[in-house]
């Protein structure tokens, strides 16, 4: 069995945090779980406090996930694999949160997955102790909402009207045109795009293209539109372009997503 839910961040963390997460499962007997990330324009940081998950290389190899880490913005689906029961908890933080709390420009862990400590050092450690060591959830979310309101309050906020783009972006589900932003926010496409990118890992044009993307799964479970009227709600006006771009983003035909029977789905279906 498969359980995973959302904690909402304290008010002073919720221009940077999105959700608190939790996934758990408990293994079934009659194999191990496969797990599937997917493009995203977000920012994670995790920690196995139960069991870690192996990542599987497109070459067949497997490699040990950090134990906690963070996994950058990214444009690729990766798979993971675990053979006994587990539990992860993770903040998913706007890519902008990078440089705001930890003076790290998002570019610079785009399509990344990074030891806490990689980046962190000896804080990093330290961070990763008490979450290993918390007995409950509830704890694990008052320490990592104490860990990031200090850093807050210690940090320097700067690039507003980027931050404010990247909220843009998200709040209208990747539907926007990039011109028109940067006109907006009084900066020729060149400067845009560069600042841009430092806070959110990628040129903006990509970016509203995985948002786009993140906002399609978000109809999964949808029993009431067709994949024809999803992909049009969602900005794809021809449907070979939106089976590319799915499959691009996920590995996925959508009909094999949205069909239910697709590896790594049984969080969704919670």
């Amino acid at each position: 069995m498969i359980n995973y839910y959302t904690i909402q961040p304290s008010p002073a963390l919720a221009k940077y945090v999105r959700v608190f997460w939790v996934l758990e499962g408990d293994l079934p007997v009659e194999g191990p779980y496969t797990h599937r990330t997917m493009a995203d324009g977000c920012v994670e940081m995790f920690f196995h406090y139960q069991g870690i998950f192996d990542e599987l290389r497109s070459t067949g190899e497997e490699e040990k996930s950090p134990a906690a880490g963070f996994s950058g913005p990214t444009r690729y689906y990766n798979r993971f694999r675990i053979n006994e029961s587990f539990g992860m908890f993770g903040a998913y933080l706007y890519p902008y949160a990078l440089p705001v709390l930890f003076n790290i420009p998002a570019a610079a862990i785009s399509d990344q997955l990074l030891p806490l400590n990689t980046l962190l050092g000896r804080e990093g450690e330290e961070l990763e102790e008490k979450m290993m060591s918390a007995t409950a959830n509830g704890q694990r979310v008052q320490i990592m909402t104490a860990y990031l309101e200090q850093k807050l309050a210690t940090q320097h906020c700067y690039e507003p009207a980027v931050f404010a783009a990247v909220q843009y972006i998200i709040q209208n589900r990747g539907q926007v045109n990039v011109e028109d932003m940067a006109a907006r926010h009084f900066l020729s496409s060149r400067q845009f795009e560069r600042k841009f990118k430092q806070c959110s890992g990628f040129a903006p044009k990509l970016y509203s293209r995985i948002i786009r993307f993140q906002s399609v799964l978000g109809e999964y479970g949808n029993q009431h539109k067709s994949l024809s009227a999803i992909a049009q709600h969602s900005g794809y006006y021809d449907q070979s372009h939106f089976i590319h771009e799915f499959r691009e983003f996920s590995g996925y035909h959508p009909r094999t997503f949205f069909s239910g029977l697709a590896e790594g789905n049984e969080w969704r279906d919670r």
